[in-house]
């Protein structure tokens, strides 16, 4: 073979490489929170582990990821089933468990071409929290506790990121699940990292918190019991769209595998790692994956 025919050979099985790496580029999504960044960054790693050309697109509101998976701008993303269900189909029905809930997301997003693989154990559900302390001293162990405060004219101060404020599965839905209403004045709009420091620093009554963030327990928080049954389940579930899915149908077992190895104990423990111990999102996304031979 002569220079030129080398030269020519190689510049074509360049280009073939660039074209099967460009072919398995997978936009991974994700949410802005500690464990969204932490599940979008394992993801990336784990597809990476497998051969592919993973995008991280990190950073997202709940809307906009949801949006991008549809019009194809995300290929995959964690979701959560209430979320899924309530906020991007309004189905607002109760369910007897977290299975029948996952069966019914899987079926209705299934028709869009959205498929939702495995359902891992994770229900980071919503939930309200007190300092220990406080919620001792005010009586206050339940959410229909803190509904009697309130209504009794306790001005108790609340802390909520933007979102929670405004989705109706959120604040308004918990308020007319157990009749009450925060004074407009008393409601505290932040950022959701802060929700936790202000908590922390006394600096509100009462704040919404992810029930799997490892800040709870860390901070020494407690959290209101929902004795009504008001929070749907909202387990963590790789979502992937139906037309990657068909194309590189090995994600799927990567993305259950994974899966498998989550609940919520070990997710706490995941979270407490970034927003306690300060570790970056990446060091606990590859331990994790590396210590349970997932890469």
């Amino acid at each position: 073979m002569n220079k030129a025919m080398g030269i020519l050979c190689g510049g074509i099985l360049a280009a073939a490489l660039s074209a099967v790496a460009a072919a398995q580029t997978i936009v991974v999504g994700g949410k802005a929170f500690t464990e969204q960044q932490i599940m979008t960054a394992m993801t990336v790693e784990l597809l990476k582990a497998k051969g592919f050309s993973p995008k991280r697109e990190a950073g997202m509101g709940s809307a906009a990821v949801r949006s991008a998976l549809e019009n194809g701008q995300v290929d995959v993303y964690w979701e959560y089933t209430g979320t899924g269900l309530g906020v991007f189909n309004k189905i607002t029905d109760k369910f007897s468990s977290a299975e029948e809930a996952y069966k019914r997301i899987k079926e209705v997003d299934g028709a869009k071409g959205i498929v939702w693989l495995n359902m891992s154990p994770v229900n980071n559900t919503y939930a309200f929290a007190m300092n220990r302390d406080e919620a001792q001293k005010l009586n206050i162990v339940t959410m229909s506790d803190l509904a009697k405060a309130v209504k009794g004219g306790a001005k108790l101060t609340f802390a909520s990121n933007a979102e929670f404020y405004a989705r109706p599965d959120g604040l308004p839905g918990w308020q007319t699940a157990y009749g009450f209403e925060f004074d407009r004045d008393n409601v505290k709009r932040m950022d959701t990292g802060l929700v936790y420091s202000a908590l922390k620093d006394r600096q509100v009554d009462t704040g919404v918190v992810f029930a799997t963030d490892g800040r709870i327990p860390a901070f020494n928080f407690v959290v209101l019991k929902d004795d009504k049954h008001y929070a749907p389940p909202y387990n963590l579930t790789p979502v992937v769209r139906k037309e990657i899915l068909d194309k590189y149908p090995k994600i799927a077992d990567a993305l259950n595998g994974l899966a498998a190895k989550l609940n919520d104990e070990t997710m706490a423990k995941l979270n407490a790692s970034v927003d306690v111990d300060k570790k970056t999102v990446e060091d606990v996304a590859d331990g994790f994956l590396k210590s349970n031979g997932l890469i």
